[in-house]
């Protein structure tokens, strides 16, 4: 119970490549600055860390975010560290007014799990919200453990801003470099220092930095000399706001502020949200009473309801392989005896898997889950044994211990052969491994548990509570019945066996092409986030618009008394949130991300609603480009940072010509009908005023081209980076920027900004038209980089068809695209890499798995012709896997695979004892003949109750009935279909193929102990 209570419980166990986020601001840079000036040094800088597996990077007006990649068994503290120490070299290389970014641990399991939203009664501005969230409630709730805390969505920093006005400016011929020079002389920071007067150490202030009326320093002058003076007040007003707005975010369409609910990958998602459940209260009272905090989209209810589910189908598998025994058995005590076993062992199990780190998911409950019904296999064989001691007559004692060393030996080989087909996965790479081996170790450790409870536990229980006497076994007629079939099998061996080969044969190779492969179960988790871009550019009074015309269409779609609840981003995060960018990112004020829940009650909903909503959206929003995202929390875990399953990257040096092959591949793959939202994933043409300085002409005026930019910046952005500058807020104790910039509603055209004063003498002229030629252009909106090449990239979506279906379709369009410019790389990216990594390592775990059980069988038996009567049995188990897949429309994905290696290991585990049987009774003299017949009727009740029960235990899960419980399903589905097709095989070509194997073969002791009386080697 202690394992039980302290070990985290999330939906997934730890995902993804260890990965560190380095987001750096640089407020009003476009993006091409950002590339050259800021992101190539970090970059440059970044390849020398070790471990590092590639560097990504994406660099839009203001802020870059550069993501860095480390291979798997980095150690992630001392990467971390050469991080910063190359983060500060590549600052000395940068421009000035490049702040600090930040660097953060980001891995693929540090996914939302709710959000925090912020509601206010009094109509407070966004931001008042703001400042709440930021100031009053975040420090309560970063400091949660486990939390990753952002700051908050939808509002700016608070600042000092001063406003100026251009036609003030003209009229007293004042140009913004000087207005900005005078705002940071008329406010300073200055250290304040001490006086010491009699006995006291007195602090001594002053005003030079500006006190609560921040309207004070607008009587601060800008010019002084001859003439009139002029103030800052005569140019401008100053007032406490925020910094440039660069979007908004939206609950249920009204404008607010969220914080994202971010979990730690080491943390538990119900950790998490419980705590902050019981942090509300706390956060709530430092607001004020007008103010509502609310947690939305709480995905632990779905994590808990999946954990929930397949906890309730492996108690219902547990007492259906109960009831199978029992059917079998036809005595309760015996019965009860079996089933005791499977809870000592599953806890047993438990407590290891504690010990050894792991965490409680659908990876680790579904290999006990899957382990209910092979964990009976252990104590049936004994109890099936002892039965068939008492029925001839041995007195109790006897019969139990005679049965516990009889079947010790198979019993711990059968066990062996199950866990070498999880060996493999300890060998894997990549997510495949990450899944696996958390699965493997379930369904191992409960295996050593069964196998030990049922060496010392049952003998003595089976000693205490069985009875003395039982039925003669022989009369049982299906026994008899059995025992013909199996003899007229053995007699027609050769035809039997070569019909076993052409049949399962000929069905591998038709039906294995048939069966579509995928990552991951698909989950209906009544969650989709919804990507909106605008024509690029639009301004994000523009974008919200085409937001709210969305959910208009969403609500109309799905039914309003179906959506629970939606919250959108609008436009980019502003600069000085940098961070943000890593939890959502944006590329520019055109986009718009919407995240919408639907209610229980919603029919409509999935992939039936995504494909309505594409071409009623299409309709209502001409020019405006979609695309669904993963929303729910598995989705998301699963879709290791690609925002869609298919991502086609085109990088290379010249950018234009990668952008050229970019268009032809985009042409090819608008003919695969299941592709849904393809699209650029980087704005391409973003709309550019393109100010060109004829320095020539700027000299003859005194002028530099610094000069001229510097008095461009307040008009175009602020002084906020170039010349920095702070306020004290005397009510808080918090300090602010103070910031220059003319009010985004004042520089509306071209001539707005052609009419920019430059001179800074107090001379009418020039105006910036005066120095330079002023154009319309486009440039790159976002540029992204993989390891330095920059990169044109196309995503999509699929409808219709599985990824494994459609990655052939992507990669047959690719290359009817044509060759690359030299130079350049096409590559493929998204969900497919790791599924093919996956499938990969799949495959060749299957195969290793056979391997190791055929030497492990033939070490065993010394003797290669055993070793293969029992792996014959491994292409009944594939027929059933793949037969039961096609059958219930089931893909071939990570779940329906591990089923196919655990029936392989359990139909193994059958046939050892099959043939194991069969050589005992081949060393007490009998014929070929009899000895197949013998090992097959001997063994056919254990057969039929390990694979009754294993089927029983795992038709819960297969049908998927429960909350979540789609995703095991496949995996109960393969288990299914390959256990009754491989225990046909075992009880009617096993016996055929032993007896075609061992027809020449006498039987002879495999010890090699000199001392063995039975030993070919013995001396006398």
């Amino acid at each position: 119970m202690l394992a039980i209570q302290r070990m985290p419980a999330d939906i997934f166990p730890r995902l993804g490549s260890p990965t560190i986020y380095v987001a750096q601001p640089y407020g009003g840079m476009d993006p091409s600055q950002m590339e050259g000036f800021i992101t190539y040094y970090y970059e440059y800088h970044f390849l020398y860390i070790t471990g590092i597996e590639h560097v990504e990077s994406k660099s839009i007006q203001g802020v870059a975010l550069m993501k860095l990649v480390f291979h798997p068994d980095t150690e992630m503290s001392g990467a971390m560290a050469e991080v910063v120490g190359y983060v500060n070299r590549a600052r000395a290389f940068m421009p000035p007014g490049a702040v600090q970014p930040f660097i953060v641990r980001y891995d693929a399991g540090s996914v939302p799990v709710g959000q925090l939203v912020f509601s206010s009664s009094a109509n407070r501005s966004v931001g008042e919200m703001q400042n709440i969230a930021l100031n009053q409630v975040r420090p309560l709730f970063a400091t949660l453990p486990g939390v990753s805390a952002p700051p908050p969505f939808g509002g700016n920093q608070r600042t000092v801003v001063v406003r100026l006005d251009p036609d003030k400016m003209r009229q007293y011929r004042i140009s913004p470099e000087e207005a900005v020079a005078a705002v940071t002389k008329a406010s300073t920071v200055m250290p304040s220092g001490n006086v010491r007067t009699d006995d006291v150490m007195r602090i001594v202030s002053t005003n030079a930095s500006i006190g609560a009326d921040v309207t004070e320093m607008m009587n601060a002058p800008v010019r002084g000399t001859s003439g009139p003076s002029v103030y800052l007040r005569d140019i401008g007003v100053a007032e406490v706001g925020t910094d440039i707005v660069s979007g908004y975010a939206h609950v249920n369409g009204k404008r607010t502020v969220y914080i994202e609910v971010t979990k730690r990958a080491d943390a538990s998602t119900l950790d998490v949200i419980r705590r902050v459940r019981a942090a509300l209260p706390a956060m709530q009272a430092v607001c004020p009473k007008d103010v509502t905090i609310d947690l939305v989209f709480d995905q632990s209810k779905y994590v808990a309801n999946s954990i929930r589910s397949l906890i309730n189908e492996g108690m219902l598998g547990a007492l259906l392989t109960g009831v199978m025994v029992l059917l079998f058995l036809r005595d309760w005590r015996g019965a009860l005896i079996v089933v005791v076993t499977i809870p000592f062992s599953l806890l047993s199990a438990v407590v290891w898997l504690w010990g050894a780190g792991q965490t409680v998911n659908i990876m680790t409950l579904g290999g006990l889950a899957l382990a209910v019904g092979v964990l009976v296999d252990e104590a049936t064989v004994v109890v099936e044994s002892i039965h068939s001691n008492l029925a001839g007559g041995v007195p109790r004692a006897r019969a139990v211990l005679d049965a516990a060393h009889k079947t010790a030996g198979p019993r711990l080989l059968a066990m062996l052969s199950i866990l070498a087909v999880f060996v493999p996965s300890f060998f894997m790479v990549g997510v495949g491994k990450q899944l696996f081996v958390p699965l493997s170790l379930a369904v191992g450790l409960a295996m050593v548990s069964s196998y030990l409870l049922s060496t010392t536990v049952v003998p003595v229980l089976a000693t205490w509570l069985m009875r003395e006497k039982h039925g003669d076994e022989e009369r049982q007629w299906w026994r008899r019945a059995y025992a013909w079939y199996a003899g007229q099998v053995v007699r027609w061996r050769w035809p039997v066996v070569g019909a076993y080969v052409v049949v399962s044969g000929l069905l591998l190779w038709l039906l294995i092409p048939r069966v579509q492969t995928e990552f991951f179960p698909g989950v209906d988790a009544g969650q989709f986030r919804l990507r909106l871009r605008g024509p690029t550019g639009t301004r994000i009074e523009r974008t919200e618009l085409i937001a709210l015309k969305a959910l208009e269409v969403i609500k109309r779609e799905a039914g309003p008394e179906n959506v629970a609840i939606s919250t959108g981003f609008i436009g980019v995060q502003p600069p000085s949130y940098p961070i943000n960018t890593i939890y959502l990112w944006t590329s520019g004020p055109h986009e718009a991300v919407m995240l919408v829940a639907l209610k229980p009650s919603a029919t409509l909903r999935g992939e039936a609603l995504k494909e309505r909503l594409r071409e009623k959206l299409r309709e209502t929003l001409p020019g405006t480009e979609i695309s669904f995202e993963a929303g729910d929390i598995v989705s998301q875990v699963m879709s290791f940072g690609s925002p869609t399953p298919i991502e086609v990257a085109v990088q290379g040096i010249d950018i234009a010509a990668s952008r050229q092959h970019a268009a032809k591949i985009r042409a090819e793959l608008e003919k695969i009908p299941e592709l849904r939202d393809l699209q650029y994933a980087q704005p391409l043409d973003y709309p550019t005023i393109d100010v060109k300085v004829n320095r020539e002409r700027a000299g003859q005026f005194g002028l530099t081209a610094s000069g001229i930019a510097t008095s461009m910046v307040e008009a175009t952005s602020s002084s906020r980076f170039i010349e920095p500058n702070y306020w004290r807020d005397p009510a808080s104790g918090n300090g602010f920027q103070i910031q220059v910039e003319i009010p985004q509603n004042r520089m509306k055209s071209m001539e707005d900004v052609a009419s920019l004063p430059v001179m800074s003498d107090g001379s009418p002229r020039p105006l910036l038209a005066d120095v330079a030629e002023l154009k319309y252009g486009t440039a790159f909106g976002a540029v992204e980089r993989y390891n330095m090449q920059r990169v044109v990239s196309l995503t999509a979506n699929i409808h219709g068809k599985p990824l494994g279906s459609v990655a052939g379709a992507i990669n047959a369009a690719i290359r009817r695209a044509g060759d690359p410019p030299r130079g350049t790389t096409v590559n493929v990216r998204g969900q497919i890499p790791p599924l093919e990594q996956t499938v990969e390592g799949l495959r060749l775990g299957l195969l290793l798995s056979i391997v190791v059980i055929f030497l492990l069988l033939a070490a065993n038996f010394q003797s290669v012709r055993l070793a293969l009567a029992v792996i014959s049995t491994v292409p009944a188990v594939l027929c059933g896997v793949v037969l039961m897949l096609l059958a219930t429309g089931t893909t071939l994905n990570v779940q329906s695979f591990m089923g196919a290696i655990m029936s392989i290991g359990i139909a193994v585990a059958n046939a050892i004892l099959l043939v194991t049987f069969a050589e005992m009774r081949r060393k007490e003299g009998g014929t070929l003949r009899e000895a197949a017949v013998d090992g097959a009727r001997g063994r056919l009740r254990a057969v039929l109750m390990t694979a009754t029960a294993m089927i029983a235990g795992m038709l819960p899960v297969a049908l998927g009935l429960g909350e979540g419980a789609e995703q095991p399903a496949p995996l109960g589905r393969a288990v299914i279909g390959g256990l009754v097709v491989a225990t046909v095989a075992t009880l009617t070509a096993l016996p055929a193929v032993y007896g075609v194997l061992q027809r020449d073969r006498a039987w002879h002791s495999v010890s090699l102990d000199p001392d063995d009386p039975e030993s070919r080697y013995r001396q006398a």
